[in-house]
């Protein structure tokens, strides 16, 4: 049990010169601002492929022959 009193010793004297170094509190942290970008419209090339193939196959179809040759 000798050793009980400068274990105590050491720790209070720890403990008290710990406590300055913890009084200035932290700092603010830095937030940087966020950079929102706009995005752009995506193309809508897809909107108009479709209807732009079944017109193609519609005048291919309307260009062909009816099937019995004219003479």
């Amino acid at each position: 049990m000798n050793y009980l009193k400068p274990a105590a010793v050491a720790a209070a004297t720890i403990s008290m010169s710990s406590t300055p170094l913890q009084a200035g509190g932290a700092a603010q942290p830095l937030m940087e601002p966020e950079v929102i970008v706009a995005e752009s419209a995506a193309a809508s090339s897809g909107g108009f492929i479709v209807p732009l193939m079944l017109l193609v196959i519609i005048a291919a179809a309307a260009s062909s022959s009816g099937g019995t040759p004219r003479e």
